[in-house]
């Protein structure tokens, strides 16, 4: 029997920033606005600059009365995060973006434009504490939680650069730097921003939002119970637990059957389809016995209401990971594809800009 991993449940450093905006309640932005003088209206008046225009300097907010801006920047908009690098690919059509948040902690996001939608990968940690090998963030561990805002700017930003291009951003994958369920209520505030309509969120479609997991069970059937339609991505990487467990050092913790189990109870109460993530590393999971394993264990626990979406690996610089061959990821598609559940291969961005999560953030340490 396999000896538990220990992961690297660091508990988060208090260096959260300031209370932002983005933060606050309705009644808590109305309660500061109070207390500057301004009456509650101002509360939806600045919202709709922040999210229908994706504006966060005051002074740019022209209904707001002039002697205020000031006051509502410092009392709720401080800096959040500074650019420190950006590098495009793909002939401009994907951007990775590095950024300095108020401590010092490094934060990626990816922008991806495709013919039909422009998705933006965001991070819901600086870090990530489940030390999974062949990621370069699992490596790096946890710095700390994201606050709600310092998710929610991710977007604003993204939204920002879009509508400057004259387009919009339509779809928004928590994919990014960190485990999203572990950083749980922080996630779901910032979901609920996305998804609402303007002034109290971004408006985006809440089946164009995909919130990602390595398979925190208890999480997964929290998430169902919040009645909310996104979409849930499963990273599981392997179907048996003896190599998850090294891959996914959680599964000590959850085998494949509770996530599956869990998964199963997500796409019962949404009504959604669940997506299965799969990083096809060359020698390690790509055979063709776990492709077989793969395809059963989906049909058997999900059925219909199940798709998985093969990544071929995006290595790191001085990795002993690497990608499968294409003949190999066909031959894994069309296995898994014979067991009856649908299969489909992620089309890779940014390879040459170290957009594998946490590459840049590595680099730049």
């Amino acid at each position: 029997m396999s000896q538990p991993v220990k992961l690297q449940f660091t508990p988060a450093r208090p260096k959260m920033p300031p209370k932002h905006f983005a933060d606050l309640t309705r009644d808590e932005r109305i309660a500061v606005l109070g207390e500057l003088g301004l009456p509650k209206f101002r509360a939806d008046q600045i919202a709709r600059h922040y999210y229908g225009r994706f504006e966060a300097d005051t002074s740019t907010m022209s209904d707001l009365p002039e002697a205020a801006r000031a006051q509502v920047a410092e009392k709720m908009f401080p800096v959040l995060m500074d650019p420190l690098r950006q590098h495009q690919t793909d002939d401009g059509e994907t951007s990775k973006s590095l950024w300095r948040l108020h401590d010092g902690t490094l934060l990626e996001s990816v922008l991806m434009r495709y013919p039909d939608r422009a998705t933006l990968c965001i991070s819901s940690q600086a870090g990530c504490g489940m030390n999974c090998p062949f990621c370069a963030t699992g490596q790096a561990g946890l710095d700390r939680n994201l606050s709600t805002s310092e998710i929610v700017d991710q977007v604003r930003n993204a939204a920002a650069q879009m509508h400057s291009e004259g387009s919009r951003l339509s779809n928004v994958v928590f994919m990014g730097m960190g485990e999203p369920l572990a950083n749980y209520k922080r996630v779901i505030s910032a979901v609920r921003q996305i998804v609402a309509p303007s002034p109290e969120g971004f408006g985006i479609s809440q089946r164009n939002v995909t919130v990602s997991t390595v398979g925190l069970a208890p999480a997964i059937r929290k998430l169902a119970d919040e009645d909310m339609s996104v979409t849930l991505a499963v990273s599981l990487h392997t179907p048996d637990d003896e190599l998850r467990e090294t891959l996914v050092p959680i599964n000590t913790r959850y085998s494949v059957e509770e996530v599956l189990d869990a998964a199963r109870y997500y796409a019962d109460r949404s009504g959604r389809r669940v997506s299965i993530e799969y990083a096809l590393i060359r020698d390690i999971n790509d055979h063709d016995f776990r492709a077989d394993m793969l395809g059963k264990k989906l049909h058997d626990a999900l059925g219909s209401k199940v798709h998985v979406n093969l990544i071929p690996l995006n290595p790191t610089p001085g990795s002993k990971w690497d990608a499968s061959p294409k003949a190999r990821q066909d031959e894994f598609v069309r296995r898994v594809r014979a067991q009856g559940v649908t299969c489909t291969v992620r089309d890779t961005k940014g390879q040459e800009i170290a957009a594998a999560c946490g590459q840049l953030a590595a680099e730049e340490r």
